[in-house]
């Protein structure tokens, strides 16, 4: 006899928003998926994906138990968990005997970021290795964001958040939060915001090469050149030299030096850059005086910011642009977070270039190298050439630069391992796959996430399930490969016995204890979280400078010798190299509402619906680039660049600036070896078949995904059936 239906008070996970959602079960089935109407946070909100964590949770293509590749390597076994375990810590423990311990690599995907389990217990497993080749997702799209925030306020993950509920103007360039739903900005129901700003006589202003969900209810939107967010900025805070609209009075006590930006941006006049970016002076003379003229605002730039050449410098100078018109650290402009479980002051504030890789010599920051560099770091022989690699929640050869090289790369290894529920373009490679439980199967908090919420709360989301006796969560397969790989190398092993007492929750409960908070007079614990399971707001951000400075002397440190050095290549690339490549065009990405990177499109319902009778995985060009490359509507085309050349469906459209041309990000599902059949039926082309490994941003090592040049043509007469 079936039991009660029962209803659970959890937090979706596939993205950022931090979206409180009601899970209806009957024994171990989801019946249902809602908003959590009582969830202080989201107030009921939640996007089309949160449906797929039931179809995640019930996909018969989900590994369940771990499996090993068969002899022939044309097949798969599956093994019990020890045996999976003990061999994975073996082989890996042989690599590094025989080729030393740099031989192991390992990369970490963004599911990890949602995973209080892999953030708390994977760094066991990483310093079990002792290989300083690790690489992650970070370096693809948000490693400029982390090295401003060390730099300026003294810790990695010390980003302030744009405070949308209290501002009166809010600039987004190169970002489209309608389909993101944030990105470092926690922010449900962006949709809401945004009109609650224009509904109190606001103005949300969006800059971009494409005019994205978000800028079709912008109040206004203007084209930008891809790559040139930096040129813009450097007019942007030149004009508010110029004309005296610098409003900074109130940081120069905690930035003395502030001031001392107008030097470096002397040579940076509006109408010098105008035509290089596709502005107008007037236009960014405008955007900066009505921006001032505000009020409370806030200039955020998120994705299409950081994946260009210049990246970093571009993340500085909004920062920059911020402070100097008075709105860091100000209601309504960037503010700090005060998160509840607060993992910074007990986490590494991000070392810089202790580390290099070594066939480039790339630099390091946090103790990881470039993904950029991953493939090269592979095939290229000699001392401390990647021979072993374990992949966390990851699908490098779809989401990082070069991905058919990198592809190649993985077939020279001598093991690979990967920690996932599915056999994907990467972990097809594996050797082993160890399988965690699916989100709804394990404890979470989101340790992350609350770190760049745009309102403080707290909320613990016990799992649904109770874990199976097949199954394992990711915390326990990293600290069983720890505690394995520290009694091969001799190590002690004591250490281990409390942390599998203590778990993932008790470090929490540890931090909320001892947090600024109390509710009702209470001390924050895991144990008062599970009375409130709807989560407990914390009320608005509040300004909390110098306190979130985490260097010594609680001053912000501008390092101008670190940022504005890279001036000088920002001169050489725009003001004395040649223009655009003959007849190219300029390639950006685009993101999806339904769409989460590589790893929602085995969900049928996240993949369905059609885009003008297109799927989604189109190239999308502007008519004037359709009639010149005499391409129509649906006609299949070929995108050629250095490294690659892809075939999709034109989709003509004048929401794309003329000489651009955006692939989404995350497809490609056409990899012999791979076993997830929706996804494959839905294949599109990996837009990374296209970007460039040897293109980064310099200053950082970021890889350049945006304005990067192809060429295009027709590859038949006919159009997508």
């Amino acid at each position: 006899m079936p039991t009660e239906e029962q209803k659970h008070y959890s937090t979706c996970t596939l993205c950022e928003a931090m979206c409180g959602i009601e899970v209806t079960t009957q024994d171990r089935q989801i019946l249902s998926i809602v908003g959590d109407k009582l969830n202080p946070f989201s107030e009921g909100h939640v996007c089309p994906k949160a449906m797929a964590l039931k179809d995640l949770y019930e996909d018969p293509e989900r590994i369940r138990s771990p499996i090993e590749k068969t002899a022939d390597g044309k097949g798969w076994q599956q093994v019990s968990w020890d045996y999976a375990l003990d061999k994975v810590a073996n082989s890996l423990f042989n690599v590094q005997q025989k080729h030393g311990v740099e031989s192991v690599a390992t990369y970490l995907g963004n599911p990890n970021a949602h995973n209080m389990g892999s953030i708390l217990f994977g760094p066991y497993f990483y310093r079990a290795l002792k290989s300083h080749n690790r690489y992650s997702a970070t370096s693809v799209d948000q490693l400029p964001h982390h090295i401003v925030s060390r730099q300026l306020f003294g810790h990695q993950s010390q980003i302030p958040i744009p405070d949308i509920d209290h501002t009166q103007h809010f600039m987004i360039i190169g970002g489209n939060p309608l389909a993101s739903n944030g990105s470092i900005m926690t922010v449900p129901h962006i949709k809401r915001r945004l009109k609650a700003i224009q509904a109190r006589g606001g103005k949300v202003v969006v800059i971009d090469p494409k005019k994205s969900e978000t800028a079709d209810m912008s109040s206004e939107h203007h084209f930008i050149k891809p790559g040139t967010a930096a040129l813009l900025l450097l007019a942007m805070i030149h004009t508010l030299f110029d004309k005296q609209l610098v409003a900074a009075d109130e940081l120069l006590s905690i930035a003395p030096d502030l001031l001392a930006v107008e030097k470096y941006v002397v040579h940076y006049p509006a109408e010098r850059v105008a035509k290089l970016i596709g502005m107008s002076e007037a236009q960014i003379i405008g955007l900066v005086e009505s921006f001032c003229a505000a009020g409370p605002a806030v200039c955020y730039g998120r994705m299409g910011a950081s994946v260009q050449a210049f990246g970093t410098l571009t993340q500085y100078l909004i920062m920059l642009f911020n402070m100097l018109t008075g709105n860091l650290d100000r209601q309504g402009g960037m503010m700090f977070t005060q998160p509840a479980a607060d993992l910074l002051p007990h986490s590494g504030r991000g070392s810089i270039a202790n580390f290099h890789t070594r066939v480039r010599g790339l630099p390091s920051f946090a103790g990881e190298f470039p993904v950029s560099a991953l493939a090269e770091e592979m095939i290229t022989e000699g001392e401390g050439q990647i021979k072993a690699i374990v992949i966390g929640a990851g699908n490098p050869i779809l989401t990082t630069p070069n991905g058919q090289q990198l592809d190649k790369a993985f077939e020279n290894l001598d093991f690979v391992v990967a920690v996932d529920f599915y056999i994907t373009e990467t972990s097809r490679h594996a050797d082993i796959i160890l399988p965690p439980v699916t989100a709804l199967e394990r404890d979470h908090y989101d340790i992350v996430f609350h770190n760049f919420a745009i309102r403080n709360s707290t909320k613990f989301s016990p799992a649904i399930f109770p874990p199976s006796e097949t199954s394992k969560t990711d915390w326990q397969i990293y600290l069983g490969l720890a505690e394995r790989l520290d009694t091969l190398n001799g190590l002690p092993t004591d250490r281990y016995q409390t942390l599998w007492q203590k778990e993932p929750k008790g470090v929490v409960d540890d931090l909320l204890k001892s947090s600024r908070y109390r509710h009702e007079d209470e001390v924050l614990s895991i144990d008062l979280l599970l009375k409130k399971p709807h989560g407990i707001d914390l009320g608005p951000l509040q300004p909390d400078l110098p306190e979130a400075i985490y260097h010594n002397d609680k001053k912000i440190n501008l390092s101008f010798d670190y940022f504005m050095a890279d001036l000088i290549r920002l001169e050489a690339h725009f003001f004395t190299t040649e223009g655009p490549h003959e007849n190219s065009l300029q390639l950006i990405g685009r993101r999806h509402l339904k769409t989460n990177n590589s790893w929602l499109h085995n969900s049928k319902r996240m993949v369905k619906g059609t885009n003008n009778g297109l799927s989604r995985c189109t190239a999308q060009i502007h008519p004037d680039d359709a009639s010149k490359h005499n391409i129509q509507e649906q006609q299949m085309i070929k995108v050629t660049s250095r490294v690659g050349q892809v075939s999709l469906p034109a989709e003509i459209t004048e929401k794309i600036m003329p000489g651009v041309i955006s692939i989404p990000h995350g497809w490609g599902h056409n990899k012999k070896g791979s076993q997830w059949q929706t996804a494959e039926q839905h294949a599109g082309v990996s837009v990374n078949d296209l970007t460039d490994e040897m293109v980064i941003d310099e200053l950082s090592g970021n890889a350049v995904l945006n304005g990067v040049p192809v060429w295009i043509e027709a590859s038949s007469g006919s159009k997508v059936k």
